[in-house]
């Protein structure tokens, strides 16, 4: 957790209202702010102290050398870093998971960042209740909570917090993003409804979309509508070995389109080496070696 009011406002209502769950806290210092990030740990440390909680307080350089491989962005390494410490306090600690204090407001700020950044519906669908990363299950139990609600709520129960200075600096995208989405309930609330609708419609893609067999029929494939024939493409590519990770758009509609296109080429090289052929009106995949 940090040292902002959404944290404390979550960890403060677990304490108070939900005595069965036992808590472990847990905050990576990122050592990006100097002082100010130490006074941040300091705090976290304090609250968990007066509240009689367990706490793990990391440095970023501690943690950081026990990554493989080690993100090259700086968020995508504080994230992973973060992750890392997650899985190693709820290992040790024999815990069922983390819950983490995302609130409506980030919700839309990720729905909204993730729509000027050109992505399809499958990728508006914002953040999850619950997911999980492997093995690691996360809950985010305040995402239909306004922030402004979580810093109502620490001020009733006179619990101080500490704002970082970095989330106001206009250098990034969803900072400059942020103030228009407080002022505006409106447009967040439009914003979660558009994550939810798309949520929706992954799940029936999802729940819809034929499997295909290791060889299947061109008609399989070039019967159906493109959002379903992508979905299936993609769970076909990661059957015969494609890696998921490399499965972009063009990647599915590239296998649909062989299906779709007799003119296309009759073998093609897909993501991890994977070799598609299409002879008499099947298509079949195998790894090359």
């Amino acid at each position: 957790m940090s040292g902002g009011a959404d944290s404390l406002a979550l960890l403060r209502a677990i304490c108070d209202h939900r005595p069965d769950v036992s808590i472990h806290v847990a905050h990576l210092n990122h050592q990006t702010r100097g002082a100010d990030s130490d006074a941040d740990a300091s705090l976290v440390a304090e609250v968990a102290r007066n509240l009689s909680l367990p706490c793990t307080v990391s440095l970023l350089s501690d943690i950081a050398p026990r990554l493989n491989p080690s993100p090259a962005n700086a968020s995508s390494r504080y994230r992973a870093a973060r992750i890392e410490l997650f899985r190693e306090i709820v290992t040790q600690n024999n815990l069922r998971g983390v819950i983490l204090a995302h609130h409506a407001d980030d919700q839309a700020e990720t729905v909204l960042v993730r729509l000027l950044r050109g992505s399809a519906p499958a990728g508006v669908t914002g953040m999850s209740v619950e997911t999980r990363l492997g093995s690691l299950l996360m809950l985010r139990p305040l995402l239909g909570v306004p922030s402004q609600r979580l810093r109502e709520y620490v001020r009733e129960i006179g619990q101080t917090w500490r704002d970082d200075a970095s989330n106001a600096s206009p250098q990034y995208l969803r900072n400059r993003l942020r103030p228009m989405i407080r002022r505006d309930g409106e447009l967040r609330e439009a914003l979660i409804a558009m994550a939810d609708g798309c949520r929706a419609l992954k799940t029936w893609v999802s729940e819809t979309s034929p499997t295909l067999s290791r060889e299947f029929p061109v008609e399989m494939l070039s019967g159906l509508p493109p959002a379903l024939g992508r979905e299936s493409a993609r769970r076909w590519l990661i059957s015969v070995g494609a890696p998921p990770g490399k499965l972009a758009e063009q990647v599915l509609n590239q296998l649909v389109n062989m299906a779709t296109d007799a003119a296309s080429a009759a073998r093609q090289d897909f993501p991890g080496n994977i070799l598609v052929r299409r002879k008499g009106g099947m298509i079949s995949g195998s790894t090359e070696t």
